[in-house]
């Protein structure tokens, strides 16, 4: 909390230094009214480096926040096979990070709302980088355990702040590609988490190999550092409450530069309203105007992530169990991570093409029916084949909800809402954990037979009651 207050400082007096500086960027050079809304003055910008260069950053934040989340699928065959975990103790590891996840996702909505995208985002970095170096000593399961459940809050936190931060600070007609740029870039960290561990877990120097691969997660702490001289705030997020002053500044720098970039000016500012601001984002999820969506979300939360994170954090124990060996089952667990950065490509070129909700609905039926296929192929090729498909739709598929969640709630209260709702996944996947533990016992057919109900239950969901979004002001979406 005290780095959040420190990080939110730092942020106002960098803003009062500018404003020297950036005295020639008036609203006269940028052809800026000074009644026009952050938001009108947002959703006009043309697409340039400015965009690129800020969805890199966060990007690399992000980056390690995904690589620490399926490290322990990775890690977790290996821990198992070396008996420094057996299974029910990685059912408690598992269950453990994404308890942390949910009480994070919660908190760093909240601190997004109410301290700033910037301040949340690189405090819940740097703190689970940190706690990551911390975990490399751990000596025995259950420290390590309870290291991953203090992580999973950072982590948790750092996922909502990601979707709300890139929504915002892009046009439209861009949003949900930009946000699959970034899964695309974060999804890369997923083939190295499983290259990684294939290198280094057979290896003992000085430590265990497994332990060298945790040491590499908290290498975030040097990105935090980068982010903290680099990333601004979001000037939706300072208008939304009431620092109009800051945000007028920020606009006027960023139209300035993409001026100086595109060589043209900027066109006319559309008509689009100022939020007003409240002091109650979380009470706003519950009104009628939200309430609906709220619910929505907050179920389809907690199916969709039964499929995703079923197959992610169980692929090499499900190798495990039909025969392959420690690896065969890291071998194949690359593969499929390979394809892990493969969906993230697809989004980019369909989400602004097809409608973001029939997407979901599609992919959703595609990672049922590949996972049931799964459960029923044997050959080495097949396997492969099959998995890779089934990370590729579900990379392909996250990518899509995450533009989609951070677009139905306002500014004011968006990354309460997307933590709150999102929030629900972290407990979904607790206790899908410790059912696929159980299911296991029987076979996978009966573990993916639990998939594809979940994941065709999300698709309904979505088909009823998901409203659209694509190419729509957030502010017109949230009204």
């Amino acid at each position: 909390m005290l780095a959040m207050v420190f990080l939110g400082r730092r942020t106002a007096f960098s803003m009062k230094q500018l404003q020297g500086k950036e005295s020639s960027a008036a609203p006269e050079a940028t052809g800026t009214s000074p009644r026009a809304s952050i938001a009108a003055r947002i959703e006009r910008l043309p697409v340039c480096g400015f965009q690129r260069r800020f969805v890199s950053l966060i990007s690399l934040g992000s980056w390690y926040e995904i690589f620490d989340l399926f490290l322990i699928a990775y890690l977790g065959a290996a821990l198992q096979a070396e008996h420094f975990l057996t299974l029910r103790q990685f059912e408690l590891l598992v269950a453990a990070g994404f308890v942390g996840m949910f009480i994070g996702a919660n908190l760093g909505g909240m601190a997004a709302d109410g301290f700033g995208r910037r301040t949340a985002f690189i405090t819940m970095l740097a703190g689970y980088s940190l706690l990551s170096l911390v975990s490399v000593f751990a000596p025995n399961a259950i420290s390590l355990i309870l290291l991953r459940f203090i992580i999973g809050i950072g982590i948790g936190g750092q996922l909502v702040i990601a979707d709300t931060y890139i929504s915002e600070m892009v046009p439209r007609s861009t949003r949900g590609r930009y946000v699959a740029l970034s899964q695309f870039a974060c999804f890369t960290s997923v083939p190295v988490a499983a290259l990684l561990s294939s290198l280094l877990v057979p290896t003992h120097w000085l430590l265990d190999g497994w332990r060298w691969v945790l040491a590499f997660a908290g290498t975030g702490v040097f990105a935090a550092v980068f982010l903290f001289v680099r990333l601004r705030e979001s000037p939706r997020w300072l208008e939304s409450v009431g620092r109009r002053d800051e945000a007028a500044l920020l606009m006027d720098q960023i139209e300035s530069r993409i001026v100086r970039q595109t060589g043209s000016p900027l066109p006319p500012v559309p008509d689009l309203p100022v939020e007003r601001v409240t002091r109650m984002p979380f009470r706003e999820l519950w009104g009628p105007r939200y309430r609906d969506r709220t619910l929505l979300l907050s179920c389809f939360q907690i199916l969709q992530t039964v499929g995703f994170y079923g197959f992610a954090n169980w692929a090499p124990t499900f190798l495990l169990h039909t025969g392959k060996n420690i690896g065969q089952s890291l071998s194949l667990g690359f593969v499929f991570a390979l394809m892990n950065p493969i969906g993230p490509l697809f989004a980019m070129v369909t989400t602004e093409r097809v409608e973001r909700k029939f997407s979901l609905i599609a992919l959703s039926l595609l990672i049922a029916g590949t996972g049931m296929l799964f459960a029923f192929v044997h050959q080495w090729a097949f396997i492969a084949l099959v998995g890779a498909l089934l990370t590729m739709f579900s990379s392909w598929f996250s990518s899509i909800f995450h533009a989609y969640q951070a677009e139905l709630f306002p500014t004011r209260a968006r990354a309460t809402g997307v933590g709150f709702t999102y929030g629900w996944s972290r407990i979904s996947t607790v206790l899908s954990t410790l059912i696929i533990g159980s299911l296991l016992s029987h076979g996978i057919v009966a573990v993916f037979l639990f998939i594809a109900g979940a994941m065709v239950l999300a698709s309904v969901l979505i088909a009823v009651w998901g409203p659209r979004a694509n190419d729509l002001p957030l502010e017109e979406i949230s009204t």
